[in-house]
């Protein structure tokens, strides 16, 4: 059971999908909760329904990741309404462009660049100059689709993606010493509102295999959205602590083992991005 108890958590894309499920597993474990999103009434809608299951300890703020002065807006929302920050999850994002790289429109990929992973950065950095004023805490992000093997035809996307994992990395490093550990998650095929992008690009756009892959999965109904919201949760809390720079699969990792493991997993580079040499493939030469 995750314990959240007497922590203040900032919650991106909080309004639908991943971040609503994250919100609802940290208010659960006995979080208290500040939400923003870009849409001022997807907001309104989502602390409504969080209100009628019984949680009183949240709030909402309309911010745009890639700006920093709503970033800093939104962790001001969080001292302001509960005290000093204790975590973070980032789930706010966007597809972007479908696509070859010779179809899509260059500004919306960079776009998607802009939010997926600039605004990872932002998130990241704000909140980590916080929780360095407070001794430490907490940072989940979320990565995705194409950060563990090539994406055809969502390159913005995919790039975005995998940078999340190598940023994570990377600052889970340089924050060590100020007492903040980051990790990031692969929800797994979550069907959310996402997908109809890929419905309506269609097989000359997004391909066939991946067409026909999303319209499988929202048949199956996909994987849950609260197998990444708990991994979230789980991450942020106490009973992660010790773990920081690894790439989390949702579904797949046993991540809630993974406290038992704490020494290999800080001396090993499993859960993490690297090279494959040609000996990891039974060849001889290099």
């Amino acid at each position: 059971m995750v314990n959240l108890s007497n922590k203040n958590i900032l919650i991106t894309g909080g309004s639908l999908g991943l971040g609503y499920a994250a919100a609802e597993a940290c208010l659960k474990a006995g979080g208290r909760v500040v939400i923003c999103a870009r849409n001022q009434g997807d907001l309104d809608a989502a602390i409504a329904r969080l209100q009628q299951q019984g949680y009183e300890n949240v709030a909402s703020i309309a911010a745009d990741v890639t700006q920093q002065d709503r970033v800093e807006a939104a962790l001001d929302a969080v001292e302001s309404r509960f005290g000093p920050l204790s975590a973070v999850i980032h789930a706010a994002g966007i597809y972007g462009p479908i696509g070859a790289i010779t179809q899509v429109d260059p500004e919306a990929w960079f776009n998607a660049i802009q939010v997926n992973l600039f605004g990872t950065f932002l998130v990241a950095r704000q909140s980590s100059l916080r929780l360095q004023q407070h001794g430490g805490g907490r940072i989940a992000l979320f990565s995705g689709g194409g950060a563990a093997s090539p994406f055809p035809n969502y390159t913005g996307y995919a790039c975005g993606k995998v940078g999340v994992v190598r940023l994570t990395e990377t600052i889970a490093q340089e924050l060590a010493p100020h007492n903040i550990e980051v990790n990031c998650i692969a929800p797994g095929f979550v069907v959310t509102r996402l997908h109809q992008q890929t419905l309506e690009a269609g097989e000359g756009l997004a391909g066939k295999a991946f067409l026909q892959k999303t319209r499988e999965q929202i048949e199956k109904g996909g994987v849950p959205v609260t197998v990444g919201a708990n991994a979230a949760a789980f991450l942020i809390s106490d009973a992660a602590k010790g773990i920081s720079g690894k790439f989390v699969a949702a579904p797949y990792d046993g991540y809630e083992d993974w406290p038992q493991h704490l020494d290999e997993l800080q001396a090993m580079d499993i859960f993490t991005l690297r090279r494959i040499l040609p000996k990891e493939r039974g060849m001889d030469w290099q």
